[in-house]
């Protein structure tokens, strides 16, 4: 086992090291040049997108879309996957993870818009789509679309939560010290909770994350402005260290600044996800008039993961004084973040924390579990109505939170690190080739905004290649959704009765 943990660790530090600093850094540049900056240029439109209700009665709106990925977002990334970072890199890594957060944005703009573009039907009305979808339409790949969708699957109903699992049980187990099969019990009892939701299906998932989510973000950010405060005066000197030693050229000579960097890239991109081709299956699950919407809500929800979110982990971690060659990386990155959070507030701040992580991991087990259904019905298109199927599919995710739960943090970490690598090897540069549809729909969506209208997609008036465009050049009234309430149809009027 170690010697195959070894390996999987040397192909991420080439992976991570080289190729994907490279890859991600261009393709965020490229994007932010090309839609011309729209991190600041349509911020205002991104924030009102976010009020616009669903389209269709009973289908996923803009908002719901954006809490189930900000659900599989924010998670244990953001608490734990911060304190590796900074014990692998130094805090020059945090640095990295907001340079990553800052081009990420249009990235996932891009793979968000087009996964809003050629999104697809089942027979109930309900909407989904991803880049395995608009890898089949727009690539006319049926192989490499479905080797994504086997990663989606992979990653996030088996790596990423087996992963989150485990961090869960870790962070509870320092409490349990004492109690005999403690981690078993409450691995079970995470993937019990977790399954009454997974078992309601998306639309219970996006019900649930459209009320924790926020709540949850709040009382976080809440919880770590009180302990910047508290250490207001340190400010100056942790800023200073963050900036410096991601520059720290004793590092770059003496081979640590590679080191510093891939951590904050590598953490970075686990935590807000941009661009590996995660969030855009929430994204094309949302109704909207427009596809640019979903595409800029999906770029908040970057932001929010890394800018808010992440940076409050690193004031709690950088502010509390501990030394973090004091703790191993991996194995102790749970414990850096329970003692920082003692340091500050004693042993109601540890609690209140191992609470906060809780309620994260929590969301982002069932917004994980969203993606891989999402992916699922690229193999198997009406897979939502078949109940026995979805059943046995359900039951096997909860399965693999449980095993997950009982796993060594190492060895799933670095595999999980190499399927999401793979993932935006794939993704990066179809979103490049195809990046002009996102261009062409946002110069519209800009167009009719200065207009004074409410923005509505019609590619066939923009002259496009409508091919996989379905949702958008074939538009039809879905069949009601299950507990929408839609009333009976009225018999036609003798009007609408076609003559004889």
């Amino acid at each position: 086992m170690e010697r195959i943990n070894a390996c999987i660790d040397a192909i991420n530090g080439y992976l991570y090291g080289y190729v994907l600093v490279a890859l991600l850094v261009f393709g965020g540049v490229m994007f932010t040049l090309w839609l011309l900056v729209p991190q600041l240029r349509v911020l205002r439109a991104a924030i009102a997108s976010l009020a616009e209700p669903s389209h269709e009665k009973g289908a996923m709106s803009s908002f719901q879309a954006l809490m189930v990925s900000t659900a599989s977002r924010v998670g244990s990334g953001n608490i734990v996957g911060v304190a590796a970072a900074v014990l692998a890199g130094g805090p020059g890594a945090v640095f990295w993870m907001w340079v990553i957060a800052i081009f990420g944005g249009a990235s996932a703009f891009v793979e968000s818009t087009l996964a809003q573009i050629y999104k697809c039907r089942d027979e109930s009305g309900r909407c989904y789509g991803g880049p395995p979808y608009y890898i089949r339409k727009a690539i006319g790949s049926k192989f490499l679309g479905g080797l994504f969708a086997v990663f989606v699957i992979l990653l996030y109903m088996g790596g990423f939560n087996a992963l989150c699992a485990f961090n869960t049980t870790d962070f509870v187990a320092n409490y349990a010290d004492n109690v005999p099969h403690a981690r078993l019990w409450i691995g079970l009892a995470v993937a019990v909770l977790s399954g009454i939701v997974i078992m309601g299906g998306g639309r219970i998932v996006a019900r649930v994350t459209q009320f924790l989510v926020p709540t949850m973000a709040v009382g976080y950010l809440v919880m770590a402005l009180a302990v910047t405060v508290l250490h207001v005066r340190d400010l100056p000197h942790v800023f200073g260290t963050v900036f410096r030693e991601a520059f720290n050229a004793h590092s770059a000579f003496g081979g640590l600044f590679g080191a510093v960097v891939m951590s904050g890239v590598k953490r970075g991109l686990y935590s807000n996800e941009a661009g590996i081709g995660s969030a855009p299956n929430a994204a094309a699950s949302a109704v909207v008039s427009h596809p640019v919407k979903q595409g800029l809500a999906q770029m908040l929800s970057v932001f929010i993961d890394t800018l808010l979110i992440c940076t409050a982990t690193a004031m709690i971690l950088l502010c509390s004084g501990l030394d973090p060659q004091q703790f191993a990386v991996g194995a102790d990155n749970a414990r850096f973040v329970q003692q920082s959070m003692h340091a500050s507030f004693g042993g109601g701040g540890a609690v209140l924390l191992t609470l906060a992580f809780t309620v994260f991991c929590y969301t982002t087990l069932v917004g994980n579990y969203f993606y891989a259904e999402q992916a699922v019905r690229y193999f198997y298109k009406n897979a939502n109505d078949d109940k026995v199927f979805m059943t046995f599919w359900r039951l096997a995710a909860i399965a693999v939170i449980f095993i997950g739960a009982q796993l060594k943090a190492e060895l799933v970490w670095n595999v999980s690190d190499v399927i999401m690598g793979m993932m935006a090897l794939v993704n990066i540069p179809v979103c490049i080739v195809l990046g002009h549809k996102a261009f062409d729909a946002l110069q519209d969506y800009v167009r009719q905004r200065k207009a004074g209208k409410n923005p509505v997609y019609r590619p066939e008036k923009l002259y496009l290649d409508t091919t996989g465009m379905e949702c958008w050049t074939h538009p039809r009234r879905p069949r009601p959704l299950e507990n929408s309430h839609a009333s009976a149809r009225k018999p036609p009027s003798p009007e609408s009765q076609p003559e004889a």
